[in-house]
């Protein structure tokens, strides 16, 4: 028997305003949501060339206290377009401890979870 990822789920404050981000971060349109309130975003046909892995949010109560145990890390071609396309979508640059000489940018959502682009793909 084999495991199949199907997609990463993030505790969110305001599901629908973390979805929107990064479906508009993702270029992604599959838009669903949920009787518990999540919303979920997945690529359509064409949107990606590596599958359909989605991405949940669902709400709870706390808010977020301390850094991910868990983040994302992105491929880009054009590293500073792509920073600078996720800052004008509410995203900003945060400090790990990762230091200045490193080939990625650690930014966080616009509910701080931390996601990395790195310097090529």
């Amino acid at each position: 028997m084999t495991l199949t990822f199907s997609g990463a789920v993030f505790d969110s404050a305001d599901p629908a305003v973390v979805a929107d981000f990064w479906a508009q971060a993702l270029g992604w349109s599959g838009r669903e949501s949920g009787d518990r309130g999540e919303v979920v975003v997945y690529p359509q046909e064409g949107e990606t060339v590596l599958g359909p892995p989605s991405l949940v949010f669902q709400p709870v109560p706390e808010g977020k206290a301390v850094k991910n145990r868990l983040h994302l890390d992105f491929g880009s071609a054009d590293q500073g377009a792509d920073v600078a396309r996720l800052e004008a979508l509410g995203a900003r640059r945060v400090d790990v401890g990762q230091g200045d000489d490193k080939t990625f940018v650690v930014l966080a959502d616009v509910e701080g979870n931390e996601f990395c682009v790195l310097d090529g793909e």
